[in-house]
């Protein structure tokens, strides 16, 4: 038996500080979403939680680290106390730790691991009954291009191959109570995060850019609220008959 979306709607939105999950948050603030925004820093995430808040809807800001369980139990109970059960969640926190295989610590690994994908079976796991019982839910869930091999990211290829797995496996646990469960493969977007791995590798950021853009058929780079939309389609009542996808969004064929 499933149900109707609840009223009010509220969404949790994990790495929403800054880039791809700000604009998640925001987009679904404007979409009638009550918003939790959780990060490492509850500061960080000032502005998500400003500009939901002039959108005209409740938000709360919390800091934990979605790789441990604990945290991961508290930030739920937070959620419950200041707004309500979630009925959208959407797992973006998200880490890079790029070396070669040959040059990669094993904590490298384990890291980006936990916290691109642990950090999913976690939140997963702790929002998910509440979705059930209500026999409505949304999960979404951040893989990327990258799940189908990148040079010198061996531990977040195999996080976010992982991510749809888990995804596809969870749509077809949760389906029965009204949950879809789905994920957004990002290609290449311009975010602080990208232009910190140019400045890591030693490249201007222009020249990343111009180098992405010869995959990039579309002929220009993603922007977070491209991310943001595709996001918005899978958390909208609408897309109740969809469920298990994988949807890349890149400017380009991908998968």
């Amino acid at each position: 038996m499933t149900g109707a979306p609840p009223d009010p709607r509220i969404a949790v939105v994990t790495g929403a500080a800054r880039g791809i999950g700000a604009a998640i948050a925001c987009r679904l603030a404007a979409d009638g979403h009550d918003i939790a925004a959780i990060d490492l820093d509850a500061t960080a995430c000032a502005d998500t939680v400003a500009t939901v808040t002039a959108a005209g809807r409740r938000a709360c800001a919390i800091g934990a680290d979605v790789a441990d369980e604990g945290a991961v139990a508290r930030a739920a109970e937070i959620v419950r106390e200041q707004l309500g059960e979630a009925s959208v969640l959407v797992n973006n926190a998200g880490i890079l730790r790029d070396k070669t295989m040959l040059k990669m610590e094993l904590s490298d690994w384990t890291r980006v691991i936990e916290v691109n994908l642990q950090s999913v079976f976690l939140t997963c796991r702790a929002f998910a009954p509440a979705m059930r019982a209500a026999g409505w839910g949304r999960i979404i869930n951040l893989s990327s291009v990258a799940a189908l091999g990148a040079f010198g990211e061996a531990n977040y290829a195999a996080a976010k191959a992982g991510v749809q797995g888990l995804t596809r496996t969870l749509a077809l646990e949760l389906g029965s109570f009204g949950i879809t469960v789905n994920a957004v493969a990002p290609g290449f977007v311009v975010t602080e995060m990208t232009r910190e791995v140019a400045r890591r590798v030693g490249m201007s950021f222009e020249d990343m850019v111009a180098d992405q853009l010869r995959s990039i058929p579309v002929g220009r780079a993603g922007e977070p609220d491209d991310i943001a939309n595709a996001v918005a389609f899978f958390a909208d009542e609408r897309a109740s008959f969809v469920t298990g996808q994988i949807l890349y969004v890149a400017g380009a064929p991908r998968g």
